[in-house]
């Protein structure tokens, strides 16, 4: 079954705006792209590794899956794995919860726990 909660890592000053219009278009290269990028819980870790190394100030945002329908498609990206992508804006509302993503002593970012949480 596919994870039913994705993950985005998001630096805080875009997560603001987003707040702040009450909606997430994506980050540059999510509109680059032309779909907002996601993860599951395993691939974030990596995710941030290969695309946020070092990078302070991030968010991780846990996001319900179920809502989207057709507008999330899971497609094969790296080494073939399946990841979410979202062919649609993110309304706010969709948002389970956003916890700041750490960076630790050794340059690597501390991950919350991802496991299901109630709203």
């Amino acid at each position: 079954t596919l994870d039913k909660t994705i993950y985005k890592i998001v630096p805080r000053e875009l997560w603001q705006e987003a707040r702040t219009a009450g909606l997430f278009k994506g980050a540059s290269i999510d509109l680059k792209d032309g779909y907002i990028h996601f993860s599951t819980a395993t691939q974030a870790i990596e995710t941030a590794r290969h695309h946020f190394a070092r990078q302070a100030d991030l968010l991780l945002v846990a996001v319900d899956a179920t809502l989207f329908g057709e507008a999330l498609k899971w497609e094969a990206s790296r080494g073939g794995d399946l990841f979410p992508h979202l062919y649609a804006d993110l309304p706010l509302d969709a948002v389970l919860w956003e916890k700041p993503l750490a960076l630790g002593d050794d340059g690597l970012h501390v991950f919350p726990n991802m496991v299901e949480e109630n709203r």
